[in-house]
């Protein structure tokens, strides 16, 4: 349902692979894009289909130091630190309960201005320093 507020089209493509095996989940939304003090803030509601019914999600990407942080609230609360090269000690709610998650960043690439455009990430996660998923995610922002 659109609000006053969207003011753009959020389209989303999270890859996930464990083990060999390979998930693809995708949504096509209405979001709000802004821009402040030259980082990036694109907001969503997520869906059923996604696994995060019920959650807004906040991506802000920071051009400057390379960073995308990605934060759900809602039915689940989770805050991931995606940095280039960097490994981040993040928590995840997974409705039971809130594990702490090890967040490898692999890569960022953006090409984002006021009148949208992409953005991906790229990161592995960890508990304890054992492989549990690599990650891809491409954001793509049409204004309305």
């Amino acid at each position: 349902m659109k609000t006053e507020q969207e003011n753009c089209t959020v389209a989303v493509r999270g890859i996930q692979r464990v083990e060999g095996d390979e998930d693809v989940v995708e949504l096509v939304t209405g979001g709000r894009f802004t821009v402040h003090s030259g980082r990036w803030l694109i907001r969503y509601e997520e869906s059923d289909d996604t696994g995060y019914g019920g959650c807004h999600t906040s991506l802000r990407f920071d051009p400057e130091k390379g960073q995308v942080i990605l934060l759900r609230t809602g039915a689940v609360h989770s805050q991931l630190i995606v940095e280039e090269g960097k490994r981040h000690q993040c928590t995840y709610d997974t409705g039971c309960g809130t594990i702490i998650l090890g967040v490898n960043g692999s890569r960022i690439a953006a090409d984002l201005d006021e009148q949208g455009g992409t953005l991906e990430f790229h990161y592995s996660l960890d508990v304890n320093t054992a492989l549990v998923s690599e990650n891809d995610v491409y954001i793509t922002v049409i204004p309305r």
